[in-house]
């Protein structure tokens, strides 16, 4: 299997691991020198390491009553692995959305070191239930 086939299957069994919230397996995704942000946050908004990427995806999905994954495209090249894809987002309350995405993830022996979400913070903001918003703005520090 070449490099970029084995980053692609890595990467396919990352969104398995994040679409049924196992945090401990997500955690084993990433190394003391990942990195990953939501380039529509601030651009100094990078957690760094499993433990604050993990605590990062749980302040935004933790408190989601369900989610749905739609796949649409995923290409690997060498070291980079390039995935379009929808998440449908559901609250408790009622409300949900649907946050199209490009994730662009760059891998080291297996390990995800670099992580880029590319989507729209509108979308989700003007979707997002007040009482959500609130909470994440408390952040995962």
């Amino acid at each position: 299997m070449s490099d970029a086939a084995a980053n692609k299957e890595r990467v396919q069994q990352f969104w398995a691991a994040l679409y049924t919230r196992d945090w401990d397996a997500i955690g084993s995704f990433f190394d003391e020198d990942s990195e990953y942000t939501d380039v529509p946050s601030p651009p100094d908004d990078i957690a760094h390491g499993p433990a604050q990427v993990v605590a990062r995806l749980r302040l935004g999905l933790g408190k989601i009553s369900s989610y749905e994954h739609d796949l649409r495209l995923m290409v690997a090249e060498g070291d980079t692995v390039v995935t379009e894809h929808a998440e449908t987002w559901h609250w408790h309350t009622g409300e949900q959305v649907t946050l199209p995405f490009v994730s662009v993830q760059q891998l080291r022996a297996g390990q995800i070191v670099r992580w880029w979400d590319y989507w729209d913070l509108s979308t989700l903001m003007n979707a997002a239930p007040a009482w959500w918003i609130e909470d994440i703005a408390s952040g995962y520090l």
